[in-house]
C-alpha cells in the first residue's frame, strides 16, 4: 500500500506539474509572440502616454487589439492588472516536489553513478549525492544570475551574454553527465535551466514590475531599467523552453542519456531547441529564417549518429570444428533447441537480476508496479521487449545502478540472444 500511495502522489504531482508547466510556457510564448508582432502605432499619439506598438488578431471567434506601453500606460493600475507568476513558481514547485519523491528519497538507485569516470563520483554515499544534485541546483543558478549582473547589467552586452550562458550549460551537462546517473543528469541539467527560469521571474521579473507599478501609483517615473532587466530575463526563458521540455522527457528515451558521450547529445539538443524557439522569434517579426531549423535538424542527425548503438554481435556461438569443417548446416530440429535453450538461460537472468521490479507484483520496495508497465516473469513478456531489453541491458542503463550485481557475462548474454 505504502508503495501504490508514492505512486499515485507521483502521478498527481506529475499531473500538476504538467498542468502548471503548460499554462506557463504558453502564456510566456504567447507574451514573447505579441512583443514581436508589435507594429507602430498610427496616427497621432497623446504625448502624456508611451505607446510602443499595437497588434490586431482574431480569435475564439473575435477580435482583438493588443496595444503596448513601456512606463506610461493610460488605464488605471488597479487590483484588475494580470500578474504572471503563480504558473512558474507552481510549475518549480511541482517539479522539486516530484524530484524529492522519486530521486531524493531513492538516491542509490536513482542519483548515484558508481560507473563514473571520477573517482570521487563514484564512491558518493547517498547522502553526498543528494547533497551534490541541490547544489548544482543552487549553483547553477548563482553563476547564472552573476553572469548576467557581470557580463551585461544594462543590457549593452546580451549577445556576449549568450554566448556565456550557452557555455555554462554546456559545463552544466559535462559536469551532471560525470557525476549523475544518465537519466538524472538529463533531469538536473533541465532543471537547472527551469530554477534559472522561475528565479528571474521571482528574484528580477516581478520584483521589477512592482516597483514600476508602485512608483506610477506614486506619481513618479519608473526606473527604465526594471522593464529592461525584466525583458532581458524573459528573453532568456524563452529560449531556456523547448530544452526545459526535451530534457524533462528525456527519461524515456535510454539511447540518449545511456550514451558515452551523453553530455554532449544534451548539448547538441540544448542549442537545437534554442535554434527551433529562434527561428518561431523571428517568424513573429515577420522574417521566415529557413536555415535555423535546418540547422536544428542537422544537429537532430548528427545526435542519431552519435546515439545510434553499435551492431550486436551475432547470436550464433562459435561453430564446432566439425561444423567448421564441413558447409552442412545443422538440423532445424537443432537450432530451435539453441533458441530455446537461450530464452532459458535469459529467463534465468532476468528472473535472478530483474524480477525484483518487473513483476506484476514487485518486491523492491518504491514499487507499486512494474516499471514502464514492462513484465520480465513470463516468457511471453520477455520476448515481447526483447528490443528493449537488449538495449537497456547493453548501455548499462539496467539494471539501475547494477544494484541486482549484473555480470558482464550476463550482459552478453544477453546481446547475443534473439528469440
Amino acid at each position: 500500500m505504502e508503495s501504490y500511495l508514492l505512486e499515485f502522489g507521483n502521478l498527481l504531482l506529475r499531473w500538476l506539474h504538467v498542468i502548471a508547466a503548460i499554462a506557463w510556457i504558453g502564456e510566456s510564448i504567447y507574451f514573447v509572440m505579441l512583443d514581436n508582432s508589435l507594429s507602430a502605432p498610427k496616427g497621432e499619439q497623446d504625448p502624456r502616454y508611451d505607446l510602443l506598438g499595437e497588434m490586431s488578431s482574431v480569435h475564439g471567434g473575435g477580435f482583438y487589439h493588443n496595444q503596448k506601453y513601456l512606463t506610461r500606460p493610460p488605464f488605471p493600475l488597479d487590483n484588475k492588472l494580470h500578474w504572471s507568476f503563480w504558473k512558474s513558481y507552481t510549475t518549480w514547485l511541482s517539479g522539486f516536489a516530484l524530484f524529492c519523491l522519486l530521486y531524493l528519497s531513492n538516491p542509490a538507485v536513482y542519483l548515484a553513478n558508481p560507473s563514473s569516470p571520477w573517482a570521487w563520483a563514484a564512491v558518493l554515499t547517498p547522502t553526498e549525492v543528494n547533497i551534490a544534485a541541490i547544489a548544482l541546483l543552487i549553483v547553477g543558478w548563482l553563476v547564472y544570475d552573476e553572469l548576467c549582473r557581470r557580463i551585461s547589467p544594462e543590457m549593452q552586452r546580451d549577445g556576449l551574454l549568450s554566448v556565456a550562458v550557452a557555455l555554462m550549460m554546456a559545463g552544466v551537462a559535462y559536469f551532471s553527465a560525470h557525476v549523475f546517473q544518465g537519466r538524472a543528469a538529463f533531469l538536473l541539467t533541465g532543471a537547472v535551466m527551469a530554477t534559472c527560469m522561475s528565479a528571474n521571474v521571482l528574484f528580477w521579473i516581478i520584483p521589477g514590475q512592482r516597483r514600476m507599478v508602485a512608483a506610477l501609483q506614486a506619481g513618479e517615473t519608473p526606473n527604465p531599467l526594471d522593464g529592461k532587466r525584466g525583458k532581458q530575463r524573459s528573453v532568456h526563458n524563452t529560449y531556456f523552453t523547448l530544452p526545459v521540455v526535451f530534457l524533462m522527457i528525456s527519461n524515456h528515451y535510454a539511447f540518449a542519456y545511456s550514451n558515452d558521450t551523453a553530455w554532449f547529445i544534451m548539448v547538441l539538443f540544448i542549442l537545437a531547441g534554442a535554434l527551433i524557439r529562434q527561428y518561431f522569434v523571428l517568424r513573429h517579426r515577420g522574417q521566415n529564417v529557413l536555415t535555423l531549423p535546418a540547422a536544428s535538424a542537422i544537429l537532430l542527425l548528427v545526435i542519431g549518429m552519435i546515439a545510434a548503438p553499435s551492431s550486436t554481435p551475432s547470436d550464433s556461438a562459435a561453430p564446432s570444428t566439425h561444423a567448421a569443417s564441413s558447409n552442412a548446416a545443422p538440423p532445424a530440429s537443432s537450432k530451435a533447441e539453441d533458441k530455446g535453450n537461450a530464452m532459458q538461460s535469459v529467463a534465468s537472468v532476468l528472473q535472478e537480476r530483474c524480477i525484483a521490479c518487473h513483476a506484476a507484483k514487485p518486491t523492491q520496495p518504491g514499487f507499486a508496479a512494474p516499471p514502464a508497465g514492462i513484465r520480465l516473469d513470463n516468457e511471453r513478456d520477455i520476448r515481447l521487449h526483447y528490443v528493449k531489453i537488449k538495449q537497456a541491458v547493453a548501455s548499462k542503463y539496467m539494471p539501475l545502478a547494477n544494484m541486482t550485481k549484473m555480470s558482464e557475462e550476463e550482459r552478453q548474454l544477453i546481446a547475443q540472444w534473439q528469440p
